[in-house]
């Protein structure tokens, strides 16, 4: 294995990745094999935003050949649990077959899980359960990502504003019911009932601020704002809170470039350098740059998270490697964060890294 040297472009990364995993994983094979689920998603979504950069129809057609192995041609899919929010995310990539091949499977499949969707519990007004089951009277960060760009895309290709609605009101109730005051960053989760191991007895949060959960907030929110309107009081609200997450987040970067596991945390003993979350950062700082929500100093920190990123790499033969990721995890105490396992190409992590690389190509 030899460490990256020599900086290349980053679409020339995220290409690199798209080919490794091409190569370890059939379509079908995509791990957990035979589920629609956001692991899949969070991955293929990158890989489509590289699509879009660099116009290789075998992306396009790797993205196909996953959801056609998933659903029958009702567009009923074999194995998706739409209680959970998280089930929800792959379908972003609906919308691009349902745009290039115009099958009715994809559009029925569309509509059966924006059915799901409207159909969803809330834990309280404006805010999604982050799923049906155990987790029924709580609200997790990543739930933005999971449920907000699909929703927002769904309204605006379909003309059903209350689905875009959804998504604004779950993000202003992810930062009543989450921000911290002091450090400007958001807890991981919050317990309505305030009954979990993990929640505070009086405020219901969790103790920590773990990156890759804050990570998907400001992704999913530029995902929802690039389907509204610009001049609307709603997109100005969402801009200011961003632009306050985002600067909060910045004070947090580390030397290398990356951020820490437990973002505040950097200098407590046990704490490590994770790449998705910092992948994740990089990818919204540089689109809020890109989009003047940030003002131009801050390409700077978007160029050394990337930079950190970057040089943490390692190869084996043509395959690129992206170790330092998080394995799925819940919510828990700062020992439980940082005694989490790490994986090499985990999908979280190969698809924030595409995020990133694609968003990086733009700047």
């Amino acid at each position: 294995m030899n460490h990256s040297t020599n900086l290349q472009s980053p679409l020339f990364y995220a290409k690199k990745a798209c080919e490794t995993m091409m190569r370890k994983f059939a379509p079908c094979d995509l791990p957990p094999a035979g589920r629609f689920h956001y692991h899949q998603g969070v991955f293929l979504s990158g890989m489509y935003h590289t699509y879009l950069l660099c116009k290789d129809d075998s992306y396009l057609d790797y993205i196909k050949a996953y959801v056609d192995s998933i659903m029958d041609a009702e567009g009923n899919f074999y194995r998706c649990d739409t209680g959970k929010l998280d089930d929800l995310q792959p379908g972003n990539v609906l919308f691009p077959l349902i745009e290039r091949y115009g099958d009715e499977k994809y559009s029925k499949a569309l509509a059966h899980l924006m059915d799901a969707m409207a159909k969803s519990p809330r834990v309280c007004e404006g805010g999604f359960s982050h799923n049906s089951y155990q987790c029924l009277h709580q609200i997790w960060l990543d739930s933005l990502y999971m449920m907000g760009p699909i929703c927002a895309q769904y309204a605006s290709k379909y003309n059903k504003p209350e689905f875009l609605d959804y998504a604004v009101q779950h993000a202003y109730t992810i930062f009543d019911k989450t921000s911290d005051p002091e450090t400007g960053l958001l807890y991981h989760a919050w317990d309505s009932k305030k009954e979990e191991d993990w929640a505070d007895s009086e405020t219901g949060l969790s103790r920590e601020f773990w990156g890759r959960s804050i990570g998907w907030v400001p992704i999913g929110m530029l995902d929802i704002m690039k389907e509204m309107d610009t001049a609307s009081e709603d997109y100005g609200k969402l801009s200011n809170l961003l632009k306050d997450l985002l600067i909060s987040i910045c004070k947090y970067q580390s030397e290398d470039g990356r951020w820490y596991q437990v973002v505040n945390k950097g200098d407590v003993e046990g704490n490590w350098l994770e790449n998705s979350c910092s992948c994740l950062f990089t990818a919204a700082i540089s689109r809020a740059v890109q989009l003047g929500i940030l003002d131009d100093s801050y390409r700077e920190k978007a160029l050394n998270g990337f930079r950190g990123v970057i040089n943490s790499l390692t190869y084996e033969g043509d395959d690129l490697l992206i170790s330092h990721i998080c394995i799925g995890t819940c919510v828990g105490d700062y020992a439980h964060y940082c005694n989490r396992p790490t994986s090499t190409n985990d999908l979280h992590g190969m698809g924030a890294f595409l995020l990133m690389c694609t968003a990086m190509e733009t700047l």
